[in-house]
């Protein structure tokens, strides 16, 4: 699929088409000493410094009118160590290529997000992450990184060397320095059972805490403007191993899942009274399955369709409240909503501004077909999460600004302190970071 972030005329675009910029000029290093020089360069010319990966983040945080870093000649594996249970990779990596890679080498990631077409950096920098009782975001699964900081030093970091920094940086929204390497927590490699089936929202909500107590992984998407969700629980499994069958999968997942969804979201697009018939048929149409297979073909699918989001993490116990109010809402207003909402856990971490930073956590995701107008929804959403404490995913679209996210991350003082010592005259601004971290 290659770079889903497009560079046209010397434009920058993201994937969803909700930022760019035009960058004064594009760097791709080929080894950490170049990347350093590359930043000291721009340092010399007064120059603002973003790497970027493949655009993936609805928000404008990769944004640049400076230097902009292409990481993708930072790639591939450079160690595994089998006795600590790590895997050290290019900050470029694509998480396809780590996946595959990891399994031809009986390695996985324990959790993982649901496409894996960001590169490593991109992805844990902005807090990306699935859905897990005790397994956390990818974020919370790296053990060590390698930056270039704003004067040209490469620092590493871990929880035993610089842990100030190693508690910040894995989600550093590219405030703190480039990235270059980032060395992941992985295991021998394991099968995952998934069961999938429809279940009405209500008892959904009814029973959640309990369906989230007894599933490794549990997430379900409501299709707005009916009563229906589809449930995945993703658990281990002695195997044998049982994949989709590739019609089926085709079927289930190319055809009804982008296909058709595809269709229908432009029908609704053209003509949104058509939005609440087609939601309940489309919530049907997915039929109860289960499959047995490694782990990245069961965390992850393909996502053809494009679309733009917002994502709010608030705190468990208030999911339920939060997402009846958000149904509520939906029901009282002209809204048509043709996307479904996706609901995901994460288990608390500690890392300084992860969405999941000191709380366990539950994601609310809204999301609007690409050209249809989201403001009014969004807003809409936003306003039921903020009040919940929710926080906004770092990559996705929200109106948050450093005076709200302080009041919502209690260790927020801490990450601008270093990113002062690390990064004073600011070489990684952009206007993103200046309004959610502050001048």
């Amino acid at each position: 699929m290659g770079s889903t972030a497009s560079a046209r005329n010397g434009t920058w675009r993201n994937w969803g088409g909700t930022a760019s910029a035009r960058p004064a000029r594009e760097v791709a290093p080929a080894s950490v000493d170049e990347l350093a020089a590359a930043v000291r360069r721009a340092a010399e010319e007064g120059l603002p410094v973003k790497a970027v990966g493949t655009g993936h983040s609805f928000t404008a945080i990769a944004a640049t009118d400076g230097v902009l870093i292409r990481p993708h000649l930072l790639t591939g594996i450079r160690h595994i160590d089998r006795t600590a249970g790590t895997v050290t990779v290019g900050a470029g990596t694509p998480l396809r290529r780590l996946n595959v890679a990891l399994a031809r080498e009986g390695l996985s990631l324990t959790n993982m997000g649901d496409i894996m077409e960001q590169t490593v950096s991109g992805a844990t920098g902005t807090g990306t992450h699935g859905t897990g009782r005790d397994s956390a975001s990818l974020a919370a699964q790296i053990r060590g990184l390698e930056l270039v900081t704003a004067d040209g030093s490469v620092l590493t970091c871990s929880e035993g060397e610089n842990p100030d920094v190693f508690a910040a940086a894995r989600v550093g929204l590219g405030a703190l320095g480039v990235v270059t390497a980032i060395t992941f927590a992985v295991e021998p490699v394991f099968l995952l059972t998934a069961r999938e089936e429809p279940m009405p929202f209500d008892r959904v909500c009814a029973e959640f805490d309990q369906l989230h107590a007894e599933n490794e992984h549990f997430e379900f998407y409501w299709f707005p403007h009916t009563g229906n969700t589809h449930t995945k629980r993703n658990n281990r499994s002695a195997g044998p191993e049982r994949p989709v069958p590739r019609l089926r999968g085709w079927l289930e997942d190319e055809f009804l899942s982008n296909g058709v969804f595809q269709v229908a979201n432009w029908v609704g697009r053209a003509v949104p009274a058509t939005v609440p018939a087609i939601a309940r048929i489309s919530s049907k149409a997915l039929s109860g399955r289960t499959y047995t297979d490694l782990p990245y073909k069961v965390f992850t699918s393909p996502r053809r369709v494009r679309f733009v989001e917002m994502e709010y993490a608030v705190p468990r116990e208030a999911l339920v409240e939060t997402l009846r109010e958000l149904k509520a809402m939906v029901d009282r207003s002209p809204l048509r909503v043709s996307f479904p909402v996706e609901v995901r856990t994460a288990p608390a971490d500690d890392i300084t501004l992860s969405t999941a930073s000191g709380r366990d956590s539950a994601y609310i995701a809204v999301h609007m077909f690409k050209g249809t107008p989201y403001q009014g929804y969004f807003t809409a959403a936003e306003r039921i999460f903020t009040a919940h404490e929710g926080r906004p995913h770092w990559g996705k679209i929200h109106t948050r600004d450093a005076d709200h996210l302080a009041r919502v991350y209690p260790r927020f003082g801490e990450f601008t302190a270093l990113r002062n010592r690390l990064d004073p005259e600011r070489r990684f601004r952009n206007d993103y970071l200046r309004r959610v971290l502050g001048a």
